[in-house]
C-alpha cells in the first residue's frame, strides 16, 4: 500500500516481505509514480530472495547478527577493536532489525540523518557507514559507489577541531555548574574539564572506579582501548567537587555501592542508580548559555589538553591522561594557544639578548 506523510504529503509505501514490515520514501506527490515505485522495490526484493540458496540465505540474515559475527573476527585480526564496537554498535541500534537485502542507497542516507538529529559528529557518521557498507560486500560496494557519484556518501566534516576555553570562560562555567538544576553537572564538568574524561566515560562512570583516598578516577568503558582503565589523579577542583557529590548523592540514596553509577537516572532528579543517566545535553545548554560562554561539551576536554601542552607537560604524560592512540590525535587536540606561541617568540628573543651580552655565538 501507499499513503501520504508529513505537511508535503510525499508518498510512502509500506508491504511485508518475508515475514518482516518494508517501507521507504517514494520522495514524490504522485501516486501514480508511488504505486510504481512499490512494486520496483517488491520486484527488487523478490529478485535477490529467488537467487542462489547461498546468497539467499546470506542475504535475508538480520543486520544485527552479521555485525556479532564480524567483530568476532575483527578482535581476532585486530588488537585494537573498541572502535568499530562503538561505531557498529550506533549501526545496529538503528538498522539492525533489517535484513541485508532491505539496505539500499536510500537507508544509507536514512540513517546519516538520523545520526546528524541525534547530534553525532559527521565524522563519526563517515566511519560507521564505511563500517557499514564494508559489511555488506559486493552490494555495499555498489552503494558506496552511487553514493559517491551523487557526492552523498560523505558527510562534509568541519576542519574546525574546536576551541580552547580561557580562563574566564571557565570561571564562569565553573560557577553557573554549581548553581544548575542537574544534581549532575558541578562534577561532571569538573570530570570533563579537570580530567579530560570524554562525555561516555563520564555518564558510565561507577563509584568502584573512584577512590577517594587516593584521589584517582579509573576510566571504565572508552572510545578507545588506549582510554579504557587508564588512572587520571583528581586535582583539588576535582576532588572538592567528587566529595560534594557523594554527599548528595548519600542524602538521596543512603550509600554507594560499586556497580552504582555515579550519575544516576531519573527526571527531574536521579532516581535509578542502577542505570546510567543518558544525556548531559540539555543541562550543558542551559548552562553555558548562562555563562555566556560559546563552545562544545568536548571542548572542555581540548582545553584541558592545550593547557597540559602549554604546560610542558610531556606527550607520554598527556597520552596517560587523554587515553589517546597515538601521536596523531594529541596533535589534532593540542592546538596551542596564540599567545602561549607569542610568548615562546617572545623567549627566544630573550636568549638572543643574553648570548649576545655574554659574547656567546648562538648554536
Amino acid at each position: 500500500m501507499v499513503f501520504t506523510k508529513g505537511k508535503k504529503k510525499i508518498y510512502w509505501y509500506r508491504f511485508k516481505f518475508a515475514g518482516r514490515d518494508v517501507r521507504g520514501s517514494t520522495k514524490s506527490t504522485s501516486k501514480t509514480v508511488a504505486e510504481a515505485a512499490e512494486k520496483q522495490r517488491r520486484r527488487e526484493l523478490e529478485e535477490g530472495y529467488n537467487n542462489a540458496r547461498v546468497v539467499r540465505s546470506s542475504r535475508v540474515r538480520l543486520l544485527k547478527d552479521v555485525i556479532d559475527d564480524y567483530l568476532v573476527g575483527y578482535r581476532l585480526r585486530y588488537r585494537a577493536a573498541r572502535f568499530a564496537e562503538y561505531a557498529l554498535g550506533h549501526v545496529s541500534r538503528l538498522l539492525g532489525r533489517m535484513t541485508l537485502i532491505e539496505i539500499d542507497d536510500n537507508t544509507v542516507l536514512r540513517y546519516q540523518e538520523n545520526r546528524l538529529r541525534e547530534k553525532a559528529a559527521p565524522k563519526s557518521i563517515n566511519e560507521e557507514v564505511r563500517f557499514l557498507v564494508s559489511l555488506l560486500g559486493d552490494s555495499g560496494e555498489l552503494i558506496r559507489q552511487r553514493l559517491k557519484k551523487k557526492k552523498q556518501f560523505k558527510l562534509r566534516v568541519d576542519k574546525n577541531i574546536g576551541k580552547a576555553y580561557d580562563f574566564a570562560e571557565t570561571s564562569r562555567l565553573a560557577e553557573r555548574s554549581t548553581k544548575s538544576r542537574s544534581a549532575h553537572m558541578h562534577f561532571a564538568f569538573m570530570l570533563a574539564r579537570n580530567a579530560g574524561l570524554r562525555d561516555t566515560e563520564i555518564k558510565t562512570l561507577t563509584w568502584g572506579r573512584i577512590n577517594l583516598i587516593l584521589r584517582t578516577v579509573q576510566v571504565g568503558r572508552a572510545k578507545t582501548e588506549a582510554g579504557e582503565g587508564r588512572i587520571v589523579p583528581m586535582n583539588a577542583e576535582v576532588y572538592a567537587a567528587a566529595v560534594a557529590h557523594r554527599a548528595r548523592y548519600l542524602k538521596r540514596f543512603h550509600e554507594t555501592r560499586e556497580e552504582w553509577f555515579v550519575f544516576p537516572w531519573g527526571k527531574p532528579q536521579p532516581k535509578d542508580p542502577t542505570r546510567h543517566v543518558t544525556s548531559l545535553k540539555t543541562a550543558w545548554k542551559n548552562m553555558r548559555t548562562k555563562a555566556e560562554v560559546k563552545g562544545r561539551w568536548h571542548d572542555n576536554r581540548h582545553s584541558l589538553i592545550t593547557e597540559l601542552a602549554e604546560s610542558g607537560a610531556g606527550d607520554e604524560t598527556i597520552l596517560g591522561i587523554a587515553g589517546h592512540v597515538d601521536r596523531k590525535m594529541l596533535s589534532h587536540y593540542s592546538h596551542i594557544r596564540v599567545q602561549a606561541k607569542r610568548n615562546a617568540l617572545e623567549a627566544a628573543i630573550t636568549v638572543r639578548k643574553t648570548n649576545s651580552e655574554q659574547n656567546i655565538a648562538p648554536s
